[in-house]
């Protein structure tokens, strides 16, 4: 019902991941991470939101994303209905997908990045996805979302599209974290969304927040009249 990226980016250190479905909130449901943990996307017919912070707990203690995927899937008796797909924190990726999701259902993974879906219009789907982000200009969230443009144009999620999601975490920045839960045009609302949330008094004063790597950050800011916090 999905799909699905998440990336590394070594230049900078971030990771990054995007969605996309033909129900609601699909970052809800999907996309969890963090810059100490990495990224996971879960997703399926019946999706588990326990499967994505369990698998960042277990990378967070060090598993790699294959272990920690496996781990979470194996003792879940309702494996078969559900997909998973993980970064550790090292770009390493894995994804598991049941054997009872609705087709087109797979994954496709290549160093530091991986895509995953359920449900799509066909096989072209995923690969466009993957092609999409490598061929794409710009910062890693950008080839992000350009990803999911090209997975749309492929034919996305055969029911359409109704959500879309952005996550993108770094050690030395403010997470951000972007949804579109209801639109006839999501992924065209994510970009906008995206461009408004990196420039502007937004922007600056998320420049000012605490990080982990500058947990005590706490430089002046004055607000402006117009832009509540």
């Amino acid at each position: 019902m999905t799909i699905s990226i998440l990336a590394y980016d070594e230049k900078t250190g971030s990771y990054g991941g995007a969605a996309t479905t033909g129900s609601l909130c699909v970052g809800g449901w999907v996309l969890r991470g963090d810059a100490e943990s990495g990224l996971s996307a879960s997703q399926g017919s019946l999706p588990s939101t326990m499967w994505g912070t369990e698998t960042l707990a277990a990378m967070r203690a060090g598993e790699c994303a294959e272990d920690a995927v496996l781990g979470v899937v194996n003792v879940d008796s309702g494996r078969a209905q559900r997909q998973l797909a993980a970064l550790d924190r090292k770009g390493g990726v894995f994804a598991f997908t049941g054997e009872e999701s609705i087709p087109v259902a797979g994954s496709r993974s290549g160093t530091g990045v991986i895509v995953a879906g359920n449900l799509l219009e066909n096989e072209d789907v995923i690969d466009a996805c993957f092609d999409g982000f490598h061929s794409a200009d710009g910062t890693l969230a950008e080839r992000l979302i350009a990803a999911l443009d090209a997975a749309a144009r492929k034919g996305g999620d055969s029911r359409g599209l109704l959500s879309a999601a952005l996550l993108v975490v770094n050690r030395s920045t403010a997470p951000l974290s972007l949804r579109i839960d209801k639109s006839a045009t999501p992924i065209g609302d994510l970009r906008a969304l995206y461009r408004a949330a990196t420039s502007g008094a937004y922007a600056e004063w998320a420049s000012l927040v605490p990080t982990l790597d500058n947990p005590e950050r706490a430089e002046p800011y004055f607000e402006k009249a117009d832009q509540p916090v």
